[in-house]
């Protein structure tokens, strides 16, 4: 069943975000970074500190991070693994970078470390890319970001779109060319070794603010560019074989940036919201069946929750979990730009896409959690472990049911 759950009103306001990273862990959400807009400013969130959100107590948390802690970034790419949070490139008060944070989230003190003097040539400074992570490796795709011009000239043509030029020196590199790119960066984590593998096959136009999922081997990306309708790339992770998956049909999305695409293990892309190439902030989802090679529009009970760089998780039973974003952007065009509207209304309600029929068990423990004044004083009679499971379903729906009323007053 689809669910809205949203932040207590105390905590509401530092969490509503954008462009920021999250994943879930063990029945909690992990959400770190991004950015809110103030008097038509963005302002830039605080890196030392996480927020978790444990679905079982419907219940929000701060957790505070220590160490070399990330400067103020935007557009930066956050991954998730063994415990580990990694941080690669954004965009700080400098410009563009190129530099990677870690975090073990799972030891007793969260500090942050700046990854010093990796093996093999790190990628080139840059934002908005994407990442998958595949056995122990950390497998970056695309971005917006700047070259020096040796860089360009040494490289594919095709893999680098020129923007704009300029002169400028970052670290005592001259740097002068600004463009998209779809270079695969691959970086393992226990050797700490960056490489570029060399890929083959059909790849995908150069791009940034698109959407990533990955499902055994395969990577996946979707949107990013200009386009009536949404593409679909995938790369073979062990082949590096690039492959242009078939969208066409009698519906398919219209294309976007921005959004999320999430795999569910029954073999289906999750597509949410975004901005869509014609102007609007998008409130629809959708379903690619990698099996049958076709789209399918959801009918959902978020319809009036647009999202935009909002983020996307798998949670338990295939349900996908959407937080955060704008609900409002817009862009303003003018004879020299196209700007920015500074007013945006940013979120921090979790949103809940059930895609697939709950399991008895799953359906047993949500109807006792919700009628839980029938069921109290025979919990105990339970065993220990499935009483303390229903007991946190109890309290969840207890939580959320102040919540769950104001929005059907």
């Amino acid at each position: 069943m689809d669910g809205v759950y949203d932040a207590p009103l105390s905590s509401r306001s530092r969490l509503e975000r954008s462009s920021h990273t999250a994943f879930i862990d063990d029945g909690v959400l992990y959400v770190w970074g991004g950015y809110q807009v103030a008097d038509g400013e963005d302002v830039v969130l605080p890196s030392n500190e996480m927020w978790l959100f444990n679905f079982y107590s419907g219940i929000w948390e701060r957790k505070e991070l220590t160490g070399d802690v990330p400067p103020d970034l935007m557009d930066f790419c956050g991954s998730y693994l063994n415990g580990t949070l990694y941080i690669f490139a954004g965009c700080d008060g400098e410009g563009y970078t190129n530099d990677m944070f870690t975090v073990d989230l799972r030891s007793e003190c969260c500090v942050w470390k700046r990854l010093m003097n990796p093996n093999g040539k790190t990628p080139s400074p840059r934002s908005k890319h994407s990442c998958w992570v595949h056995r122990d490796r950390l497998i970056y795709f695309g971005g917006y970001g700047c070259k020096t011009v040796g860089e360009v000239q040494n490289g594919s043509s095709s893999s680098f779109v020129l923007e704009e030029m300029s002169w400028r020196t970052i670290g005592g590199t001259l740097f002068r060319c600004w463009g998209w790119n779809n270079e695969v960066n691959v970086f393992d984590t226990l050797t700490r070794t960056w490489s570029k593998p060399e890929t083959r096959g059909a790849a995908p136009v150069p791009r940034g603010c698109h959407a990533a999922a990955i499902l055994g081997n395969k990577g996946y990306i979707s949107g990013g560019v200009e386009g009536a309708t949404l593409d679909l790339y995938c790369l073979d992770l062990e082949s590096w074989m690039w492959s242009c998956l078939d969208t066409s049909g009698s519906v398919a999305p219209l294309g976007r940036t921005l959004h999320t695409m999430t795999a569910t293990p029954d073999g289906t892309l999750f597509v949410y919201g975004g901005f869509g190439t014609c102007g609007p902030t998008l409130n629809d989802a959708w379903q690619y069946n990698l099996h049958h090679k076709r789209w399918t529009k959801l009918n959902h009970q978020h319809k009036d929750k647009p999202r935009v760089g909002h983020t996307s998780c798998l949670g338990s039973d295939s349900d996908i979990v959407v937080f955060g974003g704008s609900s409002n952007l817009t862009l303003q065009m003018d004879s020299v730009a196209i700007l920015r509207s500074p007013w945006q209304e940013h979120c921090s309600d979790v949103l809940i896409f059930q895609t697939q029929p709950y399991s008895l068990s799953r359906l047993c423990e949500d109807f006792i959690g919700r009628n839980h004044a029938m069921f109290d004083k025979y919990l105990n009679c339970l065993p220990s472990k499935i009483e303390n499971k229903l007991k946190k379903r109890c309290a969840f729906f207890s939580a959320i049911k102040p919540l769950q009323s104001d929005l059907t007053d």
